[in-house]
């Protein structure tokens, strides 16, 4: 029994030395020059731009792989339909040899292959039409690509940018040198006008 009331008691000594030193702690605040506490809420709500633009940048970059995917697809289905077109031509082109050939002799028979050619023109036609409406959506997809990654590297620039101010504010806080916190200021200022532009 007295055992556990000496350790209480050391627990209560303990207890209270915290609490001395932790109202010590707490005058010291009190202390602080008044613009720590402006650079504590710069420096979060530089934060949160920086985060949202590293979502942004990402975002981008995986829109910009994607619609890159999609021109890649378009270009290898442009390529078989010019392929497909390609072929419908030599068929067209024998059709009309053979009927060519059997026309002195077999006119009803070379009448079936002139048939047949202007069939296979006509397809060919609507094939080259489609081959060249898949070569449209393989630029376009390009195009909008590129868009997405220029846009990546802005939303990219903007982040790097607010977190070299979070970085500066940080050591300002640390250092309590004002004007250490006016640089992280203007560049969170450059990194946000970057964050604007990408937004574009």
């Amino acid at each position: 029994m007295p055992e556990e009331e000496l350790e209480t008691a050391e627990l209560k000594e303990h207890i209270d030395e915290r609490l001395e030193e932790h109202e010590e702690h707490g005058r010291g605040h009190a202390t602080q020059p008044a613009w720590i506490r402006y650079l504590s809420l710069s420096t979060a709500i530089i934060a949160v731009f920086a985060a949202v633009a590293a979502l942004m940048s990402g975002a981008r970059s995986n829109k910009a792989i994607l619609e890159k995917s999609e021109a890649m697809l378009a270009e290898a289905r442009a390529s078989d339909q010019w392929a497909y077109f390609q072929a419908k031509g030599m068929k067209a082109a024998l059709a009309e040899g053979v009927a060519q050939i059997l026309a002195d002799s077999k006119p009803e028979l070379s009448a079936k292959f002139i048939s047949e050619a202007k069939r296979y023109r006509e397809e060919s036609e609507k094939i080259q039409e489609e081959a060249k409406q898949r070569e449209e959506d393989v630029a376009k997809s390009n195009e909008r690509s590129e868009e997405l990654m220029e846009h990546h590297h802005d939303f990219a620039i903007a982040v790097t940018l607010l977190q070299i101010a979070i970085a500066l504010s940080a050591i300002a806080a640390l250092t309590r040198r004002r004007p250490l916190w006016f640089v992280g200021l203007a560049v969170s200022a450059a990194g946000l006008a970057m964050f604007l532009y990408g937004m574009r």
